[in-house]
């Protein structure tokens, strides 16, 4: 009774308290309670529509040296590459043919991308009627400022965890602040700001998940992603656990009920983990974005962030038609704009 009462309190409200996040996000018995009312919640708020963003992954070329990713800096085995402006011209204009409203740009930290080569792609994209999401990590405030006068709408930075240790430790030469720094910089410049976690880094406790929570509550995120560690061999974590799916799903359904307005992706990781019906079940549990991937050839596949990664071989055309016809099967279909938040309290 206790659980329904909370899950009741959190769909009426969007408040919990830190204890109360930790009982529901300790509690498997209150999953599909949870799921059930973050999907109500989900539908009053941002409706049946499924955003579709088409991903280019345009550099594996990282200086960073997370100890949890495939591209970090000493991951000998990586393979690296570096897609040039006019081959990401070239899959932005196949992303707007395929009919997606939103590309998203993602790669490592690579100070190659400078500031004045990414204007130009920005403002290409932009002409082609699409919005622009950037992903390429820690960047100065006046970097931000140009990317956003280019026309960028959108900033996805990860705060992978809330637990400062934690974020120090598996994220060598990195500071937690200067991270805080950068999402308040994005917030301040006008950008939607998107952020999220990993669930399953070792040394991570359910309260410090409760803990996240509050923190995207806090600076009013915009979009959240949320995913399972998932080990890769190649890096320090690689004899870790995979992280907890029923974690996993808790999480996006309470950030789906804190954060009613939010954009909430089913990742490629849910479907991994969950192969052909992973981010079925996050959609029904609060997720209203899902991201196909765009990139061609040889760089699908090296951008490997983790291994067994979803839908690698799939050509960028077979994921648009493929995604569509699982959206339309649960009830729900694509969005027909570029599916900016929605400000509706």
């Amino acid at each position: 009774m206790e659980l329904q009462k909370l899950i009741e309190k959190a769909e009426t409200t969007h408040k919990l308290t830190k204890e109360e996040l930790t009982l529901l996000l300790s509690s498997s018995e209150a999953e599909e309670q949870l799921a059930a009312a973050a999907d109500r919640v989900r539908k009053k708020y941002v409706g049946d529509a499924v955003h579709l963003r088409g991903l280019i992954e345009f550099s594996s070329y990282c200086r960073r040296n997370c100890m949890y990713c495939g591209l970090r800096r000493d991951n000998e085995k990586a393979g690296r590459y570096r897609l040039s402006p006019d081959e990401i011209k070239a899959l932005a204009e196949k992303a707007v043919g395929y009919g997606y409203h939103t590309v998203v740009l993602q790669s490592g930290e690579d100070m190659w991308y400078t500031t004045e080569r990414l204007v130009p792609i920005i403002r290409f994209i932009k002409k082609l009627g699409a919005a622009v999401t950037l992903s390429i990590g820690e960047r100065t405030r006046e970097e931000y400022a140009e990317l956003k006068k280019a026309g960028a709408d959108r900033f996805l930075l990860r705060i992978e965890t809330t637990d400062r240790a934690l974020y120090e430790k598996l994220d060598p030469g990195m500071s937690y602040d200067e991270r805080c720094r950068c999402l308040h910089d994005l917030k301040e410049l006008g950008y939607e700001v998107g952020t999220g976690c990993l669930i399953g880094l070792p040394g991570q406790t359910v309260e410090a998940l409760a803990e996240d929570i509050l923190f995207f509550q806090k600076i009013d995120a915009d979009m959240v992603g949320i995913g399972p560690l998932i080990p890769n061999p190649d890096t320090p974590l690689g004899d870790e656990p995979t992280g907890d799916m029923g974690i996993t799903r808790r999480m996006v359904s309470l950030i789906r009920l804190l954060l009613p307005e939010a954009n909430i992706p089913a990742t490629t990781a849910m479907e991994t983990l969950i192969p052909h019906k992973g981010r079925e079940i996050i959609l029904k549990s609060g997720a209203n974005v899902v991201m196909p991937n765009v990139t061609e050839g040889e760089a699908r596949e090296k951008y490997a962030l983790y291994p067994g990664k979803a839908c690698v071989s799939d050509t960028p055309a077979y994921c648009r038609t493929c995604m569509e016809t699982r959206i339309n099967a649960i009830g729900r279909f694509i969005g027909s704009d570029a599916g900016a938040r929605k400000h509706r309290r």
